[in-house]
This record gives structure tokens, sequence and C-alpha cells, in this order.
């Protein structure tokens, strides 16, 4: 290396001879700084006609220090490079402000993101009504098709969703049950009509509390393990490889886990709801000295057929609702494990959402 520094000390020439590669950048970079500061030029011209070799590191440094400077001093180079390395310089140290900046997007009018929302809405529920139609007709057809189901997964499903649920859901209407009567004996106290709780309990337990309650827990627990199970075969790419091989993912596994929850909700409805009654006679009994064949002969003697059916059909209905919601949950997973508790957490809430609407809808057909 070698510097030509003229007398007003304005300008310096810097003489590149030999290799410059990542083992001499550091020590090439000392000594310009070094005569940088001896000089106290303040434009410096880099003269790089005898490089012979030239690797990324030195390409890069030297990119930089003629873009940039160094300690306060204006480096350009004042010969090309050799004809051997000025292609490879070009290819590697290209300059970044040449790079596009995008322009920042302007921020959105309200009408713009409202028909963002809406589209986006609009289109998630027509994917929902697809998944429906599809869902209840591969049900519909399993009844004369059983090619597509693997045998045994309706009973290991109905099981999961019957059976296991039995012991929650026991607990959770004898307790309702008791809650209710408290409830509705401090407001007929006070007219004397204690012994009308009866009549109550057995409307309120049969036509709303009974179904409501059940299909909420159902929801809360074999819903979001159906959310979670179809997620986590999404995420794992189960979905994709059965469709690769020519089998309906909805057949195989959405279909046994419907007819298991059209089946066995119903059934854990009836379970709900003498549970429910049990609980309310047993606190009734205790807590407003009514004679125990009193009790049970009002609450059977309100009881009608119809309350009974309404129950009932409201449990086949949030059944459906159930499933369809979970299933539809599970197949909008996105994303990775976090991904399976969204679709989860997202199943549940849907779900009892859907459940109320349905309630008050067949409350409104049957009562008015």
């Amino acid at each position: 290396m070698s510097i030509n520094t003229p007398s007003h000390h304005s300008s310096a020439v810097f003489r590149l001879q030999g290799e410059l590669t990542v083992l001499t950048v550091s020590s090439i970079s000392a000594r310009l700084r070094q005569q940088v500061l001896e000089s106290g030029a303040r434009e410096l011209a880099i003269d790089p006609s005898g490089l012979t070799r030239l690797d990324t590191a030195g390409a890069v440094w030297l990119r930089q220090v003629t873009e940039s400077g160094i300690d306060g001093a204006r480096l350009r180079l004042d010969s090309p490079l050799p004809t051997a390395i000025s292609a490879f310089y070009e290819g590697v140290s290209f300059p970044v402000a040449s790079a596009a900046v995008p322009a920042e997007r302007p921020r959105a009018s309200f009408l713009e993101r409202f028909g963002d929302r809406a589209y986006i809405d609009v289109n998630a529920f027509l994917s929902f009504l697809h998944l429906v139609s599809d869902l209840t007709w591969a049900g519909i057809g399993e009844l004369w098709r059983r090619r597509g189901v693997r045998p045994g997964t309706f009973t290991e499903q109905a099981t999961r969703v019957g059976a296991d649920g039995v012991s929650i859901v026991a607990v959770i209407l004898f307790l309702i049950g008791g809650v209710s009567t408290l409830q509705a004996a401090a407001q007929l106290r006070q007219f004397g009509a204690n012994v009308l709780v009866a009549d109550l309990l057995a409307i309120g337990i049969t036509r709303e509390l009974g179904p409501l309650m059940t299909a909420i827990m159902v929801a809360g627990r074999s819903g979001s393990a159906f959310a979670a199970e179809i997620a986590t075969m999404k995420f794992t790419e189960e979905i994709d490889a059965l469709r690769t091989m020519a089998i309906d993912p909805l057949r195989l596994i959405a279909v046994p886990k419907l007819w298991a929850m059209l089946l066995t909700v119903p059934l854990l409805t009836v379970m709900a709801d003498f549970m429910g009654l049990l609980g309310g006679t047993v606190t009734g009994v205790v807590s407003l000295d009514i004679a125990p064949v009193t009790f049970v002969n009002r609450v059977t003697n309100a009881l009608l057929l119809k309350d009974i059916v309404t129950g009932l059909i409201k449990s086949i209905s949030f059944a459906w609702a159930i499933t369809m919601v979970s299933v539809y949950r599970g197949l909008q997973f996105r994303g990775g494990a976090a991904g399976v508790g969204d679709a989860t957490t997202a199943s549940v809430v849907s779900s009892i959402f859907a459940i109320i609407v349905l309630d008050l809808a067949w409350g409104l057909l049957f009562y008015l």
C-alpha cells in the first residue's frame, strides 16, 4: 500500500495493491484510518487498479467506505477496478440505496374497513353454509350407505359424548334444580304460594334448563374436543392425506360425530331433566317444609308431554348446531399449536352463541 498526500492536505490518494480479502480487510481498514488522520485530508481517492484478488468481505468493505466515508473524510474510487474482478465487485456489492423503498400504504377509510370486514364475514358465512349442507347430506346418506366410515367409530364417539358425560351433567343439573327451587321460593313465599314452586320447577327444567344446560356442557366438553381433534389433524396434514387417498374427510371423521351427538344429547337431556327435578324436589322438601308426596304430585301434574317433547326437539337442534360449528372451526384452523387453541376457543364460544339463538327461535315458535 502507498499514499500520496498533496501539500494543502485537501485530498489524498490511497493505492490498493495485492489481495483485498477477509484476511486483509481489518489491517487495510486500520491503515486507511491512520493515513486519514495523519494527512488530515478532507477527500481521499482510492486507486484499486493494483488489486489482484477480491472476495465478498473485501467487496462489501470497499463499497461501504466509498459510500459512507471514514472519520469525516469522503472517499471515492479514483480508477476502475481491474477487469478480472470488476464484474464480481458489481455483483456482490450492489448499492443498498438503490433498492426501491415501498411507499407507505395510506390508512383505509371507515367505509373501506367496514367493506373488508363485511366481505370476510359474508364469505365465512357462505363457507359455513356450504359445510352445513355437505355434512347434513353426508349424514343422511350414511343411513343407507356405510362405505367410507370406519366400523365402530359411532360407538366410540357416542361413548365419549354420552356415557363419559353423564356424571358431570347429572351433578350440574341436580344443583341447578336445587338453585331454581330456592330462587322461585324466595318470590312465591311472599304470596303464600310455596306449593307452586313444584309447577315452576317442572316446566322450567323440562322446557329450558334441562336441554339448554346440557347443550352448553356438551359444547364445552365434546364440541371443543371435536374442534381440537380436527384442527390437529389439519395441522399434521392428515386431512390432506385423506383427500389424496380419495377419502372424504367429512364422511370419515364428522359423520360419526354428528350421529353420536344427535342420538346421545337427547338421552342426556332426559337424564338431566330427571336429575334437575330430583334436585329441586329434595331442596323443596327440605327448605319449604312441603310433604314429599305433595311436591311429587304437583310436579307430575304440572308436567305435560308437550313440555318434554319441546325439550327433546331443542336438544336435537342443539346437538346438530354444536357438531356443525365444531367441525367448521376445526377445519378453519390456521397456524401452529396456538391455532389449535384458538380453534377450540372459537368452537365453544360460537357453539354457545348458536345454542342461545336456537333456543330463542324455538321459544318464539312454541310459546307465541
